[in-house]
């Protein structure tokens, strides 16, 4: 049923309007997409589910394959494509590779090379409850019981959709969110996402952009229960991907209170936790909460791919004070488990201690450089984008900024912006659309600044040529057919969004920083046809 939905369902196009309109079967089918049914060929020798996940692949996946083809390299492949769209920290290779073979890390012992238990090695397991009681704040020493190990967050996602939800069962998420999760949930478990859409008016209880709010949870949850879809959980990202949203404390208690109302399972996924990287702003852990409205419905996860930048590592974590779920997980752990020499790698990574209660090297050598590193990257980044006149969410927390391109497409839809993230591509630089995080609203892009300085600057220079040669090609576009009326949400002077600050949006000049002003001035001198009109001569 499943296949034969997607291979008859339609294009990506269309507004919001259009997407929330249409029924949650078809957007639940939709979600899995980028696959493209146009091209799909069955293949005989698969069954149903494997042709599902034969075509299980889309923009994400096509650059991902593109960029591998053809990587760029400074010496041997300096015309290659640069990778703004894979999020990963490439900016601490040196400080991870010299502790990672340090003497501590070389130990091979029997225990090892023997099969464990599947929840992990209980030395591992003690090692990262203690670590998440010390950095979640915890109020209470974490048990290593409730710990699970696993190799990596996407197993995590899927064998708790598989545990928690039957076949054909949904997860309530809000969109935008990374699209792995999609395929984390749906391949193994074919559990289903219902969305709550956020999008970037600031309208009703919103103060910011793209705000969570209850009441968007409750309006998804009953649009799917109204259409006789079973909703069995919520998912959070803390700090938010692709936002970089950072959730109070009042808001996550909001979030939890819902879920309990509801009798919804919670998954917090906190993998960009200590990728916080400015002291303006603060992260708080679910697990540092003096009370969970729904202990046994609340389940954490975080993983070491991110924090300490080693996605090549694959290890994630699970605590769960639910024994049940732990064990169902613990199952499911045999197919995801961790060799038993990483797991003495990944104890000694958080064990460092020194001679401080607190781990020493990572906080006085790794955290220390890598957010000073992760700052200086998102300036240069957020200052180039102020230069261009691109509006984006101004975050301190992950690897990613969400900006604002709508004002580079001419009719506002999605196929429109495939053509742009087809051009990005073909000038040898690789983002992430807007629809690959299933954003309600064409023309918004992540781009990944956790890179080395010389691979910024040159990505950002591709990123303007194309930028500057779609705004040329508008123009000239407006000029042989202009338009009735100005575009509904495209970004201009007038917009409510120009460089969105932390927290509240501005509401008038006077309360915006001094960059915020230079990149309004910047943006509105570009848009701008006064200078054309008033040169020079006509003065004279």
């Amino acid at each position: 049923q499943a296949l034969s939905e997607i291979a008859g369902m339609g294009g990506g196009g269309g507004d919001l309007q259009e997407m929330r309109a249409r029924p949650l079967t078809e957007r639940r089918v939709d979600m899995h997409g980028f696959c493209n049914p146009s091209d799909f060929q069955r293949s005989p020798y698969l069954s149903a589910r494997g042709n599902i996940a034969n075509i299980f692949r889309g923009s994400t996946e096509e650059g991902y394959k593109a960029y591998h083809a053809d990587k760029y390299d400074e010496d041997k492949n300096p015309n290659g494509i640069i990778n703004f769209g894979t999020s990963e920290n490439k900016l601490c290779f040196d400080l991870m590779s010299k502790r990672l073979t340090q003497t501590d890390m070389n130990l091979m012992e029997p225990p090892l090379l023997q099969y464990p238990d599947w929840k992990g090695h209980m030395f591992l397991r003690e090692e990262v409850a203690r670590f998440l009681t010390y950095y979640c704040k915890a109020p209470a020493p974490l048990k290593a019981e409730n710990v699970i190990v696993l190799n990596g967050c996407g197993s995590l996602f899927s064998a708790l959709a598989t545990v928690l939800c039957d076949p054909g069962e949904a997860v309530l998420i809000a969109t935008p969110f990374y699209g792995g999760i999609t395929q984390s949930v749906f391949l193994y478990g074919n559990v289903k996402l219902v969305y709550a859409y956020l999008d970037s008016k600031i309208t009703g209880t919103s103060t910011r952009p793209f705000q969570l709010t209850v009441e968007k949870l409750e309006k998804a949850l009953q649009d799917a229960r109204a259409e006789g879809v079973t909703v069995r959980a919520l998912i959070l990202l803390n700090p938010q991907n692709p936002l970089g949203d950072i959730y109070s404390l009042s808001e996550l208690r909001d979030y939890l209170e819902f879920a309990k109302r509801h009798e919804l399972h919670v998954i917090v996924d906190e993998i960009y936790m200590l990728s916080v990287f400015d002291e303006s702003a603060t992260f708080h852990s679910v697990l540092g909460m003096d009370r969970l409205p729904d202990p046994q419905r609340t389940h954490v996860m975080w993983g070491i791919s991110k924090d300490f930048a080693v996605s090549g590592i694959r290890f994630g974590t699970l605590y769960t004070e639910n024994q049940d779920v732990a064990n169902a997980v613990a199952s499911l752990c045999y197919f995801h488990g961790v060799c038993g020499p990483v797991q003495h790698k990944v104890a000694q990574l958080l064990r460092d201690r020194g001679e401080s209660i607190a781990p020493y090297w990572i906080n006085q050598v790794y955290l220390r450089a890598n957010h000073a590193r992760l700052k200086a990257a998102h300036t240069y980044v957020t200052d180039e984008l102020k230069t261009l006149g691109v509006p984006f969410l101004n975050r301190n927390a992950g690897f990613f900024v969400w900006i604002d391109f709508r004002k580079y497409l001419r009719t506002g839809t999605f196929e429109e912006e495939m053509l742009l993230w087809r051009r990005f591509l073909d000038n040898k630089v690789l983002l992430s659309c807007g629809k690959a995080f299933e954003c309600s609203e064409p023309g918004w892009f992540r781009i990944i600044f956790a890179d080395k300085t010389h691979r910024l600057q040159l990505g950002m220079q591709r990123i303007r040529k194309v930028l500057e040669e779609r705004e040329q090609e508008i123009l000239a576009e407006e000029k042989e057919q202009p338009c009735q009326s100005d575009q509904d949400g495209k970004a201009d002077s007038t917009d409510e969004v120009i460089f969105v600050s932390r927290h509240q949006e501005p509401t008038c000049a006077s309360s915006s920083n001094l960059g915020d002003l230079i990149g309004l001035l910047q943006q509105q001198m570009r848009s701008s046809d006064w200078l054309q009109k008033n040169t020079a001569e006509q003065f004279a």
